[in-house]
């Protein structure tokens, strides 16, 4: 293949032919998910606090302060890689058949994440204890909030890979 890699000729099929240096537009797709993702996620651990009456981080209730991991800087930088595996090939399903199955990849993500980070750190950083959940690392609770993000996610997604990033 001469100088490039495998990965550059695998990006360069999937994710802009156009653009000179695919491999630019794949670590700024990943920079910019982990961004996205992590900030999603203060928003919706502030606003869940706020609807539980629970404070976070020792600050006021209305202070409205969330959190996040740096461990899904790397968890949400997956999504434009999981999306050249997936989103051509899902495009053609309904979105009301496509978004849930969006979930059950988000569930396995989370669960298999969340495991991996108890058995190499000692803790998941999240651990649900409340509502329907799967052994602390999934809750099934969310499942609106995640076909929400998953809209969203597919949305920008489709923004990004249809814009020449130079």
């Amino acid at each position: 293949m001469g100088k490039r890699s495998i990965v550059a000729y695998f990006f360069h099929l999937h994710i802009m032919s156009f653009s000179k240096y695919p491999w630019r537009h794949v670590v700024f797709m990943i920079v910019g998910f982990a961004c996205f993702g992590i900030a999603i996620e203060v928003f919706f651990t502030a606003f869940i606090a706020l609807f539980t009456q629970s404070p976070l981080c020792g600050k006021p209730l209305m202070a409205m302060a969330g959190t996040s991991y740096v461990w899904m800087a790397f968890i949400y930088g997956l999504i434009p890689v999981l999306g050249i595996l997936f989103h051509d090939k899902v495009k053609p399903i309904p979105v009301w058949l496509r978004l849930p199955l969006y979930v059950l990849i988000i569930y396995i993500i989370e669960f298999t994440s969340g495991f991996l980070l108890q058995c190499i750190t000692g803790s998941c950083p999240w651990h649900y204890t409340t509502g329907h959940n799967i052994m602390g690392l999934i809750q099934l609770d969310y499942f609106p909030a995640w076909l929400v993000f998953a809209w969203l996610v597919e949305q920008i997604y489709v923004f990004m890979n249809t814009r020449v990033i130079k």
